[in-house]
């Protein structure tokens, strides 16, 4: 169903919630000392309130109606799949229009990116997301119902927001980050291999064994490879942020390296056929469940 703009722009999603209370916490507990003793406090006592509603709202005698609609909120598969299009179509219009919309889903500085660092970082996205935001939710929830569902985002969220190897975040940012890199070690591999099989390469596995270990991310290398195998290009590799340029690896060193907005709308079929083998996957299990 995506992100309905007439829903969030009258009440606040969940995840900005989230944000709105992590934000909070850093600016007044990320002073002084003891931060990493204070950021390992904060998760673990928003973890509590969050699961704790969670858990109350699953108790509700509702067939599980609030459970599903809560999953449906957190797993961003459409919202995923529109804002990697969006910088496709955007690079259509221009380099500058590109760099603008690859900036709304990266990280690291755009104003240096020529048309293939664009396309390549939205392609990266593309592929970590799909384990971060549509994959590992789904995952939890199957584990753990909302609750987990839940907490899960409620993680990636802080990692995304603190979970940062610099002067400020080092320490008070180590227990999300950590608790990320967990939460997320085995969503990621399983990303890798619905990539890989929706797809029918080789090349996708042979990528996965030889490069996603050598990724700085402990996971994300694991479905990023995945899709530099499926696609034949080349991911990852240098780029800068805050002005300092990175010493990263190229993720499937000897593919393409010029890519273009149609490389961009190639991963994201690769998104679509991933999403229906996992979503085709679980019904399969659930009728036999039911059966």
């Amino acid at each position: 169903m995506g992100e309905p703009r007439w829903l969030w722009s009258h009440i606040p999603h969940p995840v900005q919630i989230m944000g709105k209370l992590i934000a909070r916490l850093d600016s007044d507990l990320n002073v002084a000392r003891f931060k990493r003793a204070k950021g390992v406090l904060a998760m673990l006592g928003m973890i509590l309130v969050f699961t704790g509603v969670s858990w109350a709202v699953a108790w509700l005698p509702d067939a599980g109606v609030l459970e599903v609609i809560g999953a449906a909120i957190l797993v961003g598969h459409r919202s995923l799949v529109q804002h990697v299009a969006a910088v496709a179509a955007a690079l259509g219009q221009g380099l500058p229009e590109g760099r603008r919309a690859v900036s709304m889903i990266v990280g690291r500085d755009v104003a240096v990116l020529d048309e293939s660092a664009v396309s390549r970082a939205a392609i990266e996205s593309a592929a970590e997301n799909f384990s971060d935001g549509v994959v590992a939710p789904v995952f939890w929830f199957l584990l753990g119902g909302l609750p987990g569902i839940v907490a899960y985002k409620l993680v990636n969220t802080a990692d995304s927001m603190i979970g940062y190897r610099n002067d400020k975040y080092l320490e008070f940012g180590w227990a999300a980050a950590r608790l990320d890199d967990v939460m997320n070690y085995i969503p990621a591999r399983i990303s890798a291999g619905l990539i890989a099989f929706a797809t029918g390469s080789a090349e996708a596995i042979a990528v996965v064994r030889a490069d996603a270990g050598q990724h700085r991310s402990p996971n994300a290398g694991w479905p990023e490879a995945a899709m530099a195998g499926a696609l034949g290009v080349a991911l990852s590799g240098p780029r800068v942020y805050d002005g300092q340029l990175t010493d990263d690896s190229f993720v499937n060193a000897t593919g393409r390296k010029e890519l273009g907005p149609e490389d961009i709308a190639r991963a994201v079929k690769v998104l679509w056929r991933a999403w229906v083998l996992m979503f085709g996957g679980l019904a399969l299990v659930g009728v036999f469940y039911v059966w």
